[in-house]
């Protein structure tokens, strides 16, 4: 009989490293201009010293202040994982700490993900091992369950499935799926070129302003 709340469901298959490879130095603000903006990823901030992160989601659900799938994670995850964790926003009792993302690191895991809180903030924020989260406490976690690893889950407002390319930068992190992963990038790296152009006029004082008027007079804005 299956204990409802514990399941571990098989792992999707890889993206292909061709693929995420190409992702690399691409920033998160411009793969979300290419999303139309939808994902969210909102109050999760970086904790570590700095750096991209970039990898395949390994999903975790676990109840706010519990660890115990989160570890299960650590043991099963690849190299290149992410591990991303649905912890419910709880921001009183801390999920991982320097030993549990210092063991993820050994085993090649990517960075991890947390909805809810970290500890041990120091040593992480030393780090460049990626970590995202949405807070910081002294209080350490509960190991009693349950908990499910590769399921679809929510973090920040974004939804974020097994397999999915996560990339995290400075300015937050986005989830995308397997098979919008080429064209999100086309799209993002064209909006590089784009606004390397705009940057080049700004600098050389040929800057175009002219649409913001257009815009105005559009919205009937009399002036």
């Amino acid at each position: 009989m299956t204990n409802i709340g514990f399941r571990i469901l098989p792992a999707p298959k890889r993206v292909p490293a061709s693929l995420l490879k190409q992702f690399r130095g691409v920033v998160v603000a411009h793969l979300s201009d290419s999303m139309n903006r939808m994902p969210a990823g909102s109050g999760l901030r970086p904790m570590h010293k700095g750096g991209q992160m970039l990898g395949q989601a390994l999903t975790v659900r676990v109840p706010p202040g519990d660890n115990l799938m989160v570890h299960k994670a650590i043991d099963i995850a690849l190299p290149g994982d992410i591990i991303v964790v649905d912890a419910g926003g709880e921001l009183t009792i801390a999920i991982i700490g320097d030993i549990m993302s210092s063991l993820a690191a050994k085993r090649g895991v990517a960075g991890m993900v947390i909805d809810g809180a970290i500890r041990d903030s120091a040593e992480l924020g030393a780090s460049r091992f990626p970590v995202y989260a949405r807070g910081v406490t002294h209080r350490g976690p509960y190991k009693n369950g349950p908990g499910e690893i590769n399921v679809p889950i929510a973090v920040g407002g974004m939804v974020v499935s097994p397999g999915d390319i996560v990339v995290g930068d400075a300015d937050g992190l986005v989830a995308i799926t397997l098979a919008d992963g080429p064209t999100v990038l086309k799209l993002a790296k064209a909006k590089a070129r784009e606004e390397a152009a705009t940057l080049k006029s700004i600098a050389q004082g040929k800057a175009d302003r002219r649409w913001v008027d257009t815009a105005l007079r559009a919205k009937g804005c009399t002036f």
